[in-house]
């Protein structure tokens, strides 16, 4: 999810000011919302995997606004870490994928199936076809790529795996039936045509021909286009400032969806050394880019449309990762701001870069997950060690509280 579905965005004013609730969680990937009301959590231990053990995810029903935990599921298997993805399906369940393991659970977080992926690998999430079947992958910047086509009920394969013909980092993208895979030298699609998935032909770009940067990540399909960065290869710690492992700026990408050979690549910050771990935004009624330079702290705007690319602003000194959202009745853009051991929430005027809101959230990790929506006109912020709610105070009643 980029953009926040209407009546869920934060109702900044002019002069108000956002507060903060804020919960110390081992590492947190993302909330989902179920049921008005329901938040549900997931969250994986990381610690074991610096030493070679297997690790576990977990997922949580919490009070969505003290945080606090209100029903906990199992300890779910997970093997090779990785931090995994959540959705609520259509079938009413909610799905995960965390490490090398799938696992569909009921609204009470019990286990209802589970599935051991075939690679002895973490898979990267997965993504939902129109048709409701779950497409996953392993996560390898040197083993080809191999997609798992999953039933939403049993998590039993539909079809035997099928090899990309590259390894991949990036989380996959969908529209449809069609599948976006961003390899380690290219991007491409795969088609469901009912029996598998097929690797369109006609549908490639080799982005890092004549470059020299490393792997993409996530791609972005809006408008036509599929949106991504690259020089995603880091060595990210406590944050990505200064991680970034090439000396050549990082670049924002995009790619035709109608014909792959209508390409346009522009250096996002021009600074070496330039690196990301996440996915633009986009704008479609705007016809706003925003793509950013997490090593470099910098984060920048075009306008598209007919012809090139135009830069529309460019912000210096913001410490940006995660991936962001989008508030489209505000035209806000909803990020993280990350310097001194310290995260701050920020909100951007899309149009034009300005700061319109801004609160700490605190924590010594920059977060490189998931934020999402509240029911309350709120946001969660997920990071590495910390779950924080971002609010609107209504009342003396909604006065922060920070919970360990």
């Amino acid at each position: 999810m980029q953009a926040l579905p209407d009546g869920l965005g934060l109702p900044l004013e002019r002069g108000v000011a956002l507060q903060v609730t804020a919960r110390r969680v081992r590492m947190t990937t993302m909330t989902v919302l179920g049921a008005p009301g329901e938040v549900f959590l997931l969250t994986h231990n990381a610690l074991r995997s610096q030493i070679g053990l297997a690790t576990h995810a977990r997922v949580e029903r919490i009070d969505p606004v003290t945080l606090r935990p209100l029903v906990r599921s199992p300890r779910l298997p997970g093997g090779p870490m990785w931090p995994g993805g959540m959705a609520l399906h259509a079938n009413g369940d909610l799905v995960t994928v965390y490490g090398r393991w799938a696992h569909r659970l009921g609204r009470d977080c019990t286990i209802k199936a589970a599935r051991r992926l075939p690679e002895n690998a973490p898979y990267n999430s997965f993504v939902t076809l129109d048709c409701g079947l779950i497409v996953t992958k392993n996560l390898s910047d040197h083993a080809p790529a191999m997609l798992s086509v999953l039933d939403p009920d049993s998590l039993a394969p539909v079809c035997a795996p099928v090899a990309c013909p590259e390894p991949s980092i990036a989380r996959l993208s969908a529209v449809g039936e069609t599948v976006y895979l961003v390899g380690t030298a290219s991007i491409m699609r795969f088609d469901w045509d009912g029996t598998a998935l097929r690797r369109d032909p006609d549908w490639r770009h080799f982005y890092l021909e004549g470059s020299g940067n490393s792997y993409g990540w996530d791609a972005v399909i809006a408008d036509g286009h599929a949106w991504f960065m690259d020089n995603g290869h880091h060595r990210y710690r406590l944050s990505m400032i200064g991680r970034g492992l090439r000396r050549t700026p990082n670049r924002l990408i995009r790619v035709a969806l109608d014909n792959s050979d209508d390409v346009e690549a522009v250096t996002v910050s021009r600074l070496p050394g330039g690196s990301i771990t996440n996915p633009p935004l986009v704008d479609p009624a705007r016809r706003i880019v925003v793509a950013y330079d997490s090593a470099n702290r910098v984060i920048a705007a075009w306008r598209y449309g007919d012809g090139p690319l135009q830069a529309l602003w460019r912000r210096e000194g913001i410490g940006c990762a995660s991936h962001l959202l989008l508030d489209p009745a505000r035209g806000l853009v909803i990020t993280n701001d990350y310097a001194h051991r310290r995260e701050a929430v920020i909100a951007l005027d899309i149009t034009t870069g300005e700061t319109a809101a801004r609160i700490v959230v605190g924590g010594m990790l920059q977060g490189v997950v998931f934020p999402s929506p509240g029911w309350a006109g709120d946001i969660y912020w997920c990071s590495m060690g910390r779950l924080a709610r971002v609010f609107v105070a209504a009342s003396a009643s909604d006065a922060p509280t920070n919970h360990t």
